[in-house]
Order: C-alpha cells, then structure tokens, then sequence
C-alpha cells in the first residue's frame, strides 16, 4: 500500500470544514509506523492489548478507553506546514519522533485497560490519579525522580504522564534503560516496576476495552482557518522593559574596537526570526516553557529590535545567537518557576 498523502479535493482546503477534508490514517505515513508501532508492541509482549488509533485535534487518549487520538494535521504535508507556521511547533515532525508519541500514548491505554492506576504499588511510584491536572506545571529539571522521554520534562506534569513516560522508556526498542537510570534509584524503581507488571499482564485480557473517539476528524465542523484561530495563544502576559536588554547584547556586539568597521552589519531582527524554530523546541525540551509562548516571546523581541534599528556585526554572529539563546532561556526558566519573566 502506498504511503503518499492524498490530495485534496480543493486547493482553498484553509476554509472547509476539517470533517470535509477526507482525511485517513490509511494511505499516510501514519499506516506503515502504526504496523511498526504495533511489531513493537509484540516485541515487548504486550500481547493481548491492541489500541485503536483515529485522527483527532491532538495527541491523547480519553479516559477509560484503548484509543489512541493522533493530531489531523500529521495525515497531510500540507497541514503540517499550516500548523507549523500557526503554532510553530510540531508534535511528530519526524517518523522517529511519531513513535516516540506513540510509545507514550500507548502508557495511557495500558493505564485504563488494566486500571493499573487503582494497583497499591502503583499508587507508590506514581501518586494518585485524582491529582489534580495542571497545564502550566512547573517542572524541576534533570529531577532524577523521573524518566525522560517527550520534551518538556513531561513526566512531571501528573501521575498519568509520569507512568507512561516510564512505559515508554521501558518499550523503546534497544533503550538500555537499566543503564541509563542505573543513577536514578527513584526513577529505577518506576522502570522495574513497569517491568514487573507488564510481565504479570502479558497473558491477560484488558478489563477495559472501550473504543470512544473523542474530537474525531470526522466531526470537526470548524475549518482549518478557524482551528487555529480559536487555539491562538494570547501574548498579554509578555515581559516588559526588553529594551535595556536587547540593547546590552547587540551595542556590546558592534562596539567598533571588537569589529573591523568594513563587516556588513545585519538586522538583529533577522537573526532572532532565524533562531526561533530551533529556540522554541530546545527551550521546551530544557526548561518545560511552552513553544508557544516561546515564539510570541522572540516574536515580540525581533519587533523591539526593529524599532530599536538594532544591528550586529556579521562576524559576530555566533556570539548573537548565544547571547539570545541564553537571554530567552533565562526568561522561560523565570516563567516556569515563578510564573512571570520578570518576577
């Protein structure tokens, strides 16, 4: 079967309603990783739970069932660049990086199918599932309480994401994690556990086995246009006063005695747009700040540096991108703790 995209009936697709769009797993390169995906799972022994896979808004496994909800955008190129150039980041840009969602997700069912969060030992390693579920969580980075598998430090976030964070560590093809996590006692004692239970489970059928899609693609009666327009990202909590703070970096950089004057000088602003695909992934897998929030912030920078008429020496340019990468961090790493840039 092949594993091109399929068209689209119309070339203004950005205006249809997504359930018009027809699209399907089969026919993707969804279908061959989930097959991949699914050899994985017999290597493993998870040999009497299969999930369900459907296209959804997002990542994610309703409560209580085996189906697995996989991000419409990733069944067509098209829409990955519309959301790309939306959001910014993308969660599965890469074959690799779909199977690691895939790992994770699958941690989910096998929670619900088995109700493993009711089990004593569980409740030991994990915490209770009722905790309460915090988007903006505030992670303790390289905390060797915790596995690490999606960026983010996502194993922090809730019980739930700290099991299947465990669970996919533990399923990852050649993932050597008892040496990995030889180190981390805390984090070992969940990856053996993980280990324990899924050998007692391998010959039992799920006590769960409810299929129920939630926010299928087949229902989804906003266009593509309006999708991204009602999940925009609101930028009333940026930080004021970056003026000081872009001038430091770049009149430091051009200061005349440090760069022959005959080097061309470029827009700080070009450069910080440069960097902010790579900043908005790297400073989330660091330090737990969404990409989101990381690209309204270089966004609101680079504006500041234009009306600034902020420049930099050319052959200086590394020393730029360090300075706006270690600036940018700074301030996330402030966000997530503290909950404000500048606090």
């Amino acid at each position: 079967m092949s594993s091109a995209s399929p068209p689209f009936h119309e070339g203004n697709f950005r205006s249809k309603p997504i359930r018009d769009l027809g699209l399907t797993i089969e026919g993707t390169r969804l279908a061959p990783l989930i097959r991949q995906f699914e050899q994985e799972l017999r290597q493993a022994g998870v040999c009497r739970l299969r999930p369900e896979f459907h296209l959804s808004t997002e990542w994610g496994v309703p409560f209580g069932t085996i189906v697995i909800g996989i991000p419409f955008y990733l069944a067509h190129p098209e829409l990955v660049e519309v959301h790309a150039r939306h959001v910014g980041h993308v969660e599965g840009v890469s074959d690799a990086d779909i199977l690691r969602y895939f790992r994770h997700e699958m941690g989910h069912v096998v929670n619900y199918a088995y109700k493993l969060y009711n089990d004593e030992e569980w409740i030991k390693h994990f915490g209770s599932l009722t905790q309460p579920y915090v988007e903006d969580y505030r992670p303790a980075p390289f905390s060797t309480r915790y596995v690490v598998h999606l960026p983010g430090w996502y194993a922090q976030k809730h019980p739930d994401e700290d099991w299947s964070e465990t669970f996919a560590v533990w399923m990852t093809p050649e993932s050597d994690w008892r040496s990995r996590y030889a180190g981390w006692p805390k984090a070992l004692a969940k990856l053996e556990y993980c280990d324990r239970k899924m050998a007692e489970l391998a010959d039992c059928e799920p006590l769960v086995s409810e299929v129920e899609l939630d926010e299928d693609v087949g229902e989804l009666a906003v266009s593509v246009e309006q999708y991204y327009r009602r999940d925009a990202v609101e930028s009333e909590d940026l930080p004021v006063g970056l003026e000081g703070s872009l001038r430091a970096i770049f009149e430091d950089l051009g200061r005349a005695e440090e760069s022959h004057p005959e080097v061309p000088r470029h827009a700080a602003s070009e450069l910080i747009r440069r960097l902010e695909q790579s900043l908005m992934a790297d400073v989330y897998r660091w330090t737990g700040h969404f990409p989101e929030r990381t690209r309204l912030l270089l966004r609101r920078m680079a504006e500041i540096a234009d009306e600034l008429q902020q420049v930099y020496p050319l052959d200086r340019e590394v020393e730029a991108a360090v300075a706006v990468t270690t600036f940018v961090t700074s301030l996330a790493t402030n966000y997530v703790h503290r909950g404000s840039y500048l606090a």
